[in-house]
């Protein structure tokens, strides 16, 4: 059933898990095949809006997507793999809900543009979003 949900471009959050160690530094040669396969390819991601990654209730053109509704997993040693930095394409944005959503949109892997002034990282997936239900 995996296979042919993954075939039809919908993912998990299982899907892009890599091995890390916990609060280590995040190499792109951790990342499976599997996982560099889904570059800019469109997916379809179900999660949560991060509350504490938006300021508004409707319009939002930004969010962090996370595994789970717990705001826990996105903080001090939270899995690098279980965020995703959602942007929404052009034209388009979504509404805030407490219930979990799926988005689609074309997947990136961007290991550039979220990180801290350290060197470390707080995200390294992305999507451009043209749809949140």
């Amino acid at each position: 059933a995996r296979t042919a949900a993954k075939s039809k471009g919908d993912i998990t959050f299982d899907d892009i898990k890599f091995d890390i160690e916990k609060d280590g530094l995040f190499e792109r040669k951790m990342l499976t095949e599997e996982i560099e396969n889904l570059h800019k390819k469109t997916v379809r991601l179900r999660g949560y809006i991060l509350p504490a990654s938006v300021f508004q209730q409707t319009g939002i053109k930004k969010f962090v997507l996370v595994r789970d509704n717990q705001e826990c997993c996105f903080g001090p040693g939270a899995a690098l793999y279980d965020c995703v930095m959602i942007e929404m394409a052009e034209g388009k944005s979504a509404n805030f809900t407490t219930r979990p959503v799926a988005v689609r949109g074309t997947f990136m892997i961007d290991s550039e543009s979220y990180q801290y002034p350290d060197g470390g990282h707080y995200a390294i997936y992305k999507m451009i979003a043209t749809e949140v239900k």
